[in-house]
């Protein structure tokens, strides 16, 4: 495997510094398609079945979630903040510029790690960032929990749901940005604010994702959610 700062020449080498359309004061290294990008990964890292660059797309509910943190400050502001599989960094990003005290993003792929350190310095801002999978630990304390369009595949979801009770539980808020995914839990969620987001279709079915941001209720625990 290449070490960091191959992985960053990589993403230079193949990405845009492009600012998404509905946070443009963010800029991020984005790629034009995915399918491309994913095989030239994957010959470049000779090995075949990587994960695909969700890295490199501004993906319809961290687009909104880091516009809702951009537009209403006062939910970082001096607040330790966690932003969980943060892809591109864009949510930790916005919630750096929002006044964060501190904040750290978190995702498994070690190209998402070296995209977000590299769109954290574009964007000049403080951003921690690790690779270690964080659901498979109890949760730390911290204020906030951002989580920007995770609940696509069902075994996700339902790990990913229990864990967020606990930390719920434990006084951490939860804040959910997505264009309905099909195992989002609406059931367990408030809603705070709706976007009709622009988009790729290389990604998506249509150009603009109407997509929304949660919160999850605090003290609701739903039959066999921590079983």
């Amino acid at each position: 495997m290449l070490d960091v700062p191959d992985y960053a020449a990589f993403i230079r080498a193949n990405t845009s510094f492009l600012r998404p359309p509905l946070v443009p004061a963010i800029g991020l290294h984005l790629a034009d398609e995915a399918v491309p990008l994913w095989h030239k990964t994957e010959e470049e890292m000779r090995c075949i079945g990587l994960p695909p660059p969700f890295w490199a797309f501004a993906w319809a509910g961290g687009q909104a979630l880091a516009r809702y943190v951009m537009d209403h400050p006062s939910i970082v502001n001096n607040r330790s903040v966690v932003d969980l599989a943060s892809g591109s960094g864009i949510v930790a990003i916005a919630a750096a510029k929002a006044g964060a005290s501190a904040v750290l993003a978190s995702d498994i792929d070690s190209f998402a790690a070296a995209a977000i350190a590299l769109n954290a310095a574009g964007n000049a801002v403080p951003v921690e960032v690790t690779t270690a999978d964080l659901l498979a630990s109890e949760p730390s304390l911290v204020d906030l929990i951002l989580v920007g369009d995770l609940f696509y595949e069902q075994p996700l979801a339902t790990r990913l749901l229990s864990w967020l009770k606990v930390a719920s539980r434990r006084g951490t808020d939860i804040l959910i940005g997505d264009p309905f995914r099909t195992y989002l839990p609406v059931d367990e969620l408030d809603l705070l604010a709706t976007y009709h987001v622009p988009v790729s279709r290389d990604l998506e079915d249509s150009e603009i994702r109407r997509t929304s941001v949660f919160r999850l209720r605090t003290g609701e625990i739903a039959s066999g959610a921590d079983s």
